[in-house]
């Protein structure tokens, strides 16, 4: 890899991706005194802003929705001097300034800021069911976002995938709207926490299809139904009538353009050590995209403050100015 050198207006950190855990390491960082750029684009957008209802936010009883809550952490990190660009990057390279070591990174728009230390926040997507019909009716009943869409299914059956905290979350919030929420899930029992099952079991609204798994979503210009099979066996298949699918089976980690540049696992996930340290010195990573057990706003703020001050701690080293 061409090791270029890096513009002099390098900053001390920058981030990328702007969801809770880059936010708060944006806030660490700023408030620690480094000079912090973070870069915002569509393709590190956090899953959070189209979360209707958080909950479970220490702090927060009344819970909160997921754009409103970015916001506030926006404001605070621009509050302490934090830098915001929008832009998707591209790639990062390494780079120096001097007899320093440092990253170039570049954005699609052709932009590029040098860095000594990057931290990788670029989050995840939704993972897709890969069946016949969901290209064809993405944006014609079939849906990632019952925040986004939701709305549109008043008065209608719709059919949410999956079994997780989201899936069932989603579910619930779809009951404002349609007139009747089948759950279709993998197993005979749910994956999303005690008090969502709760909520969902006692919603007269909501159904559930066990031990089901989608074959294809039908209609003409516009859903009209899912066909599913039992799981157990696969002879037996059946079809429910639907205006609208929700989908929510797990999700991939945005890591592409850090292929080659740091250790990720087997799904795609970058490693890190508890330090947020990535496998390359000078790149830490934190929020959704790292190889972790829980996927929360929460975690994701604690991996992000983890991350900033491991990166003040590297930098500082790099500049010869360790404590």
């Amino acid at each position: 890899m061409e090791v270029k050198r890096i513009p002099e207006s390098t900053y001390d950190v920058v981030i990328i991706g702007g969801g809770p855990g880059g936010l708060t390491a944006g806030i660490y960082a700023a408030r620690g005194g480094l000079k912090a750029l973070l870069i915002e684009g569509a393709a590190t957008a956090s899953q959070i802003m189209v979360t209707d209802l958080i909950e479970n936010y220490p702090g927060m009883p009344e819970g909160m929705n997921g754009y409103d809550l970015i916001e506030r952490f926006k404001k605070q990190a621009l509050q302490f001097g934090l830098e915001i660009r929008s832009g998707d990057v591209t790639a990062i390279g390494k780079a120096h300034q001097g007899d320093m070591d440092g990253w170039e990174v570049l954005t699609g728009a052709g932009s590029t800021f040098g860095a000594l230390a990057v931290i990788v926040a670029t989050g995840a997507y939704w993972r897709k069911l890969g069946v016949p019909g969901e290209e064809t009716f993405i944006g014609k009943g079939v849906s990632y976002c019952a925040t986004c869409d939701g709305p549109f299914c008043r008065n209608r059956e719709v059919v949410v995938v999956g079994g997780g905290d989201t899936a069932i979350q989603e579910a619930l919030f779809l009951t404002n709207f349609a007139t009747k929420v089948t759950v279709v899930h993998r197993r005979h029992r749910l994956r999303a926490s005690g008090i969502l099952q709760k909520r969902a079991f006692a919603n007269k609204k909501i159904e559930f299809a066990w031990n089901a798994a989608v074959d294809e979503i039908t209609g003409g210009n516009f859903v009209e139904g899912v066909r599913i099979r039992d799981v157990g066996n696969p002879d037996v298949k059946r079809e429910i009538p639907a205006e609208g699918v929700f989908i929510f089976v797990g999700l991939i980690p945005n890591t592409a353009i850090m292929k080659g540049l740091i250790d990720l696992d087997e799904n795609g996930y970058i490693r890190t050590d508890n330090h947020m340290q990535t496998s390359t010195p000078g790149i830490f990573a934190c929020g959704d995209c790292i190889s972790k057990r829980l996927r929360q706003v929460v975690t994701a703020c604690g991996d992000g403050a983890t991350a900033a001050f491991s990166a003040q701690l590297y930098v500082d080293d790099v500049k010869g100015e360790a404590y």
